[in-house]
Parts: C-alpha cells; structure tokens; sequence
C-alpha cells in the first residue's frame, strides 16, 4: 500500500514538472504583450543664420515735397542705399523661435535723382555725413506661424529700436517674409517723422518745403551663411555740398 501510495505521488511529481516545462516552452513562443508607445519628441529647434546680401538689397524713402517756387508742384523724392547688413535666424521646426538680428544701414549713401538733393540732406538736414548709420534692433516678431510650409508667404510685424542721429524711437515695421531653400527674401515698411528724430524738414524759404513724414521701405534677399565671404558694396565718397538746391 504504501509502495503504491509513493508510485502515484512520484508520478504525479514527474507529471506536474512535464507540464511547467511545456507551458514555459509555449509562453515563450508567444509575442510579447503590446505596451503603450511613448510619444516621440520632435526634433530640437535649429536656428539656420541667414545674412543679408547688400546687392541684392535696398533701402528706399519716400518724401513728398513741394517747390514753391514752381506753383507749388508735389513730387515725391525718392532715395535709395544699399549699403546694409543684418541677420535672421529661422528655426524652420519651430518657427516662431526664429528673430532677426540688428539691421544697420548707411544713410549717408542714399541716392536720388537730385545730387543736389543728396547733399543737402546728408550735410544739412539729415546731417547723415556726421551721423552716417541708422540702426534698427528688433525686440519682437507677432504673427509667425506654428509650422513651416515651404515657399509660403507669412505676414508679421517686427516691432524694435529704431535709432537715427543720435535719437532712438520705438518704431514697427510691417514685414512679408518668405522662406524657400537656402534663401529668405521680404520687404518691411514704415512710415516715421523727421521731427520724432530730432532733425527738422527741409525747407528753404520761399523755394521749398518737404513735409514731415517720409515712409521707408526695405526690399532685401538673404542667404544661408556658408563658408564663403559675401562682399558689400563700398561706400562712394560723398559730394561737396552743391548751393542752388532745390532745382530751379
């Protein structure tokens, strides 16, 4: 009875044993179970540098005036520089991280269709030949997008530190930027008062009176910074002050 009794237990042991072991072999055949992904985090924000190419950039005012001495006849003077330089940093995953560097511009430069006119403004009114950079330091961007779509074009408003003379003014500029490839291109405007800047407009009595705003525009291209130089047009020497001015 008791051999018996032993026989069974030591079967039953044995069997037990078989059974752990084919159960193992099967759960290991199995794929393991499916776990919750973890959402994957975007790429880190890059900011590509993009600098501004004076060639194919320009800063343009617009000022009305009147000679008066011509029946009061309106003509808009229209003056051009293109010596500038400036940055922007685009973050293209995250485009609302991307700003825009200090803007400085040679004023004593610009050109118009009037030599007369040039000189008398940078050695008279603006006084450029003695305050020759103007400098625009943006402090905030509204209106970029959350997402970057290639070759779109985005309005913003750069909003900053514009400094003329010696006199610095909030000032916002009302800017279309577009981005495509290697390349941003834009145009920002404003429009500000000579006053606000500590020069007065120029006025000649009985002759000529201009008025007090003048609206700038700046139509600039800008490229991803490389390896190689990007030259800057230099400075012509400025022309002796011409008297007679305005045209009679």
């Amino acid at each position: 009875m008791h051999r018996w009794m032993y026989e069974c237990r030591w079967t039953a042991g044995r069997l037990a044993a078989l059974v752990t072991v084919l159960l193992a072999s099967v759960f290991a055949m199995l794929p393991p179970p499916a776990s919750a992904a973890a959402p994957a985090a975007g790429p880190p924000g890059v900011l590509e540098r993009f600098v501004i190419v004076p060639s194919e950039s320009r800063v343009t005012y617009h000022v009305g005036e009147y000679f008066i001495n011509q029946n009061n006849r309106y003509n808009v003077a229209v003056g051009v520089t293109q010596i500038i330089r400036g940055e922007l940093f685009i973050d293209r995953a995250r485009p609302r991280n991307s700003r825009v560097g200090t803007i400085t511009v040679d004023i004593s430069q610009f050109r118009s269709d009037s030599e007369r006119r040039d000189n008398y403004i940078r050695n008279r009114n603006l006084e450029s030949a003695r305050y020759p950079i103007a400098e625009f330091t943006p402090t905030e961007i509204r209106g970029l997008p959350e997402s970057h779509v290639e070759g779109r074009e985005i309005a913003v408003q750069i909003t900053g530190n514009l400094r003329v003379r010696d006199v610095t003014r909030p000032t916002t500029f009302a800017t279309i930027l577009r981005l495509e490839g290697n390349t941003v291109t834009g145009m920002a405007t404003t429009t500000i008062k000579m006053m606000d800047f500590g020069f007065d407009p120029p006025a000649i009595f009985g002759l000529l009176r201009t008025e007090n705003e003048a609206r700038l525009e700046f139509r600039f291209t800008a490229r991803r910074a490389t390896q190689s130089s990007i030259s800057y047009p230099g400075p012509t020497h400025a022309g002796r002050l011409h008297e007679g001015y305005p045209p009679r």
